[in-house]
């Protein structure tokens, strides 16, 4: 029969081995999915760019299909690096090429970099010790080219909804849009300062790289009035990226306002010119349906006169009018 101080000595042990056991545990981060979702009506291709030294995820690109997610388990250590969604891509004689986001002509980046205009999401995973934060946000800095949030799923703390709904191609400055075809082709991006002029002022760099000389341009506040919770330039306020403690999931919506058309039950072959007042139009925005007369929707979007002529062009399922 043991004797009582054994049997204390075998209970305390226990206990310490299992309490040990159980922070150990504690500590490890959650497992967390990232999920990219493609609300757009065409074909997009996601890439994924690690930041230096952090491992590449999913190849670092890939396409997603309209209406179709793709979810991946984020590494389990420290990882941080940006998001983005290449479009009007093509595949043609052995050689694939973006529109925009393209990462030397590739479908798999590998850790590239994209060709802006882009509007992308930053990541920072699994940091600030036994709160297991994960930071997120919405960049406009590097240009626009499609509307996109990030949606934070069963986090503590604050993990609000960020990102860019406003369609910006609508809306861009002549100065600023990047067209494909260049020329007369629609309108596929929309750069910034940077992007359009390359000077240090706009570009944040040499002398204006600091805080106090970085500041605000006619340029980031265009894109900061229509999605004022993003990043619009390089020292833009910390405060836009958002701590959100042990979230399930971290989802990137893409997703584009879509006009789509009908004309006497018929359809309409792109670059017809057809009375306004013989159409019935479609809103389709984040997954929902809504429904009016051409002349109504026109003229609240664009103040179209309701029985002007129309010239329709499609670009990869979107609506062009002129």
């Amino acid at each position: 029969m043991a004797s009582p101080l054994y049997s204390c000595f075998f209970f305390c042990a226990t206990v310490f081995l299992f309490c040990t056991f159980a922070k150990a545990i504690q500590a490890q981060p959650s497992a967390l999915l990232l999920t990219i979702v493609n609300n757009c009506p065409f074909t997009i291709y996601p890439a994924i760019q690690p930041n230096a030294g952090q491992p590449v995820l999913e190849k670092g690109g890939f396409a997603l299909q309209t209406l179709t997610h793709r979810s991946f388990p984020a590494p389990t250590a420290h990882w941080s690096g940006r998001i983005w969604a290449r479009t009007g891509c093509t595949y043609s004689n052995a050689q694939f090429y973006c529109a925009t986001g393209d990462c030397g002509h590739r479908i798999e980046c590998n850790g590239l970099g994209g060709a802006t205009p882009m509007t992308l999401a930053q990541f920072s995973l699994h940091h600030g010790g036994e709160q297991d934060l994960s930071s997120y946000e919405v960049s406009l800095v590097d240009g626009f080219n499609l509307p996109m949030t990030v949606t934070p799923h069963e986090g503590k703390g604050v993990c609000p909804v960020v990102g860019c709904r406003a369609n910006l191609l609508a809306t861009c400055p002549n100065e600023l849009q990047l067209r494909s075809p260049a020329g007369n082709g629609p309108v596929v991006g929309c750069k910034s300062g940077c992007g359009a002029f390359g000077t240090d002022e706009l570009c944040c760099r040499n002398h204006y790289n600091s805080p106090e000389t970085c500041k605000a341009s006619s340029y980031s506040e265009f894109f900061k009035q229509a999605c004022p919770a993003t990043f619009t330039y390089a020292h833009d306020s910390p405060s836009l990226m958002h701590d959100c403690s042990s979230p399930r999931e971290l989802k990137a919506f893409f997703f584009v306002l879509l006009l789509r058309y009908c004309w006497d039950g018929s359809g309409a072959a792109g670059g017809q010119s057809l009375s306004a007042d013989r159409f019935s139009v479609v809103l389709l925005f984040m997954g929902k349906i809504f429904s009016s007369s051409l002349p109504v929707a026109f003229g609240l979007l664009t103040k179209v006169p309701a029985r002007r002529s129309l010239k329709i062009t499609t670009y990869h399922g979107l609506l062009f009018v002129r």
